[in-house]
């Protein structure tokens, strides 16, 4: 029986240079593994907790000392010697020592980065990759990129409303086309904001961040961009957007889209979804209206739902029991996947269950404030997920998901299977 001999952490820095914990466990067979774990700046109300030192001394009082402290002065001793191969159990005993229906009190960044570590260690140990490890029912996919080209919101200053515009390289037949292809519009679309004075900043996911851009605008950008590189809009590539609109939602329930000059009443902000999705080639919606607004949400997917993938994210914030919710009121037709949402591997992996047995789309995803870590690409491919948001091609914290999703094409030789268009098939044949 391999079991668990010891945990240790440390602090790091992640892609906004902001500290954040990095877990390692260690196994009696001397198999090792590591984690370190990312940080959201648009996070729903409804997500687990991470912990942070609020010490204004170090780091602005983002510091994770605490979490650190919590890993190897409690944690640790708590799951000693333990096998490895337990993750359920694990994580479950993870849950119960935090003890808070949040994990604020070790806090999620601490759990998670204890629960991903102990999932490297077993794969590691088994010699087989993580998304061998993890793998589910379904054959390993390479799962279709999300390429967010464009960043506004809370991502970019003074750039767009909506928060993520994407160009998605579903019609290729390999994971590593569908790379080629998104790096390719996101150069064009630096050509046109260059060559038409709109600035070539980037935003907190690599996208980039137009000054003054409204949002149509953007789109049009996009979607110029996808055919300056060669491709056939909806066609070889789609467009998708994450407004985050939790994120520009008023008090009595309006949208406020400053970069348009308007006050949208959901009625109205689901017309204009509507509208888009006409005249642009747009495949998926995120977060189109606020987390708590669940009629909307019914009223936007019974509008839009046949021809779009709405995803919810703040919605459900990958909680399992906010997913069945959503399945049973009808409130979307996709599920956004985040580890720390949760906070663990277990309930990361239920939620997903969850979602494929009501055959909705899943997208796993990484948070803004990233690290090199790859976990997420592996996840993906084991679970058959079919899609993955990583940012743009561009900053290493980014490109470190598909260039470990390349590999895992290259390791699967004639086993790698690309998702594609046919996630999409539903949707594309009703248009």
């Amino acid at each position: 029986m391999i079991t668990i001999s010891s945990l240790s952490a440390r602090e790091v820095l992640d892609s906004r240079g902001n500290p954040t914990i990095e877990v390692d466990v260690a196994l009696s067979d001397g198999a090792m593994g590591r984690t370190s774990v990312p940080s959201g700046a648009s996070t729903g109300t409804h997500e687990a907790v991470e912990l942070r030192d609020s010490d204004s001394s170090r780091f602005g009082g983002r510091g994770v000392l605490r979490a650190i402290e919590n890993v190897e002065q409690e944690i640790a001793p708590a799951i000693a010697g333990r096998p490895v191969f337990e993750q359920a159990a694990l994580d479950s005993l993870l849950i119960e020592l935090d003890g808070s229906p949040d994990k604020s009190r070790l806090g999620a960044n601490t759990i998670l980065g204890v629960s991903v570590a102990v999932a490297h260690a077993a794969a590691t140990s088994n010699g087989v990759p993580l998304y061998s490890h993890l793998k589910g029912r379904d054959p390993f996919t390479l799962p279709v990129p999300m390429f967010n080209i464009l960043n506004g919101g809370k991502h970019a200053e003074d750039s767009t409303d909506i928060q993520e515009f994407m160009v998605v390289p579903a019609g290729f037949n390999t994971f590593r086309r569908a790379v080629q292809a998104g790096s390719e519009v996101y150069h064009a679309l630096h050509r046109l904001l260059r060559d038409r004075g709109l600035g070539t900043n980037v935003g907190d996911e690599g996208g980039f961040a137009p000054s003054g851009a409204s949002n149509r605008e953007a789109l049009e950008l996009v979607v110029e961009a996808i055919g300056a590189a060669g491709y056939k809009p909806g066609e070889q590539c789609f467009v998708a957007l994450d407004p985050a609109a939790s994120e520009f939602v008023t008090s009595d329930g309006a949208y406020s889209l400053t970069k348009e000059n308007a006050v949208l009443s959901r009625e109205q902000i689901i017309e204009l979804y509507e509208s888009w999705s006409s005249e642009y080639p747009i495949i998926s919606i995120e977060d189109g209206l606020a987390e708590d607004d669940w009629g909307g949400w019914n009223a936007l997917t019974q509008r839009l739902g046949s021809n779009v993938q709405l995803v919810g994210d703040d919605l459900y914030t990958t909680n399992p029991d906010l997913i069945r919710q959503g399945i049973e009121q009808r409130s979307s037709n996709a599920v956004l996947v985040k580890l720390n949402q949760i906070g663990t591997v277990t309930e990361t992996m239920e939620a997903i269950d969850v979602a494929k047995k009501a055959d909705w789309g899943i997208v796993i995803s990484h948070r803004s404030g990233e690290t090199e870590d790859t976990t997420v690409a592996d996840l993906a491919v084991g679970t058959a997920a079919g899609q993955i948001k990583a940012g743009a091609p561009a900053r290493g914290e980014r490109t470190a998901k598909y260039n470990r999703l390349l590999r895992i094409e290259e390791e699967l030789g004639n086993e790698a299977v690309f998702a594609g268009r046919r996630v999409y098939d539903s949707f594309l044949s009703r248009r």
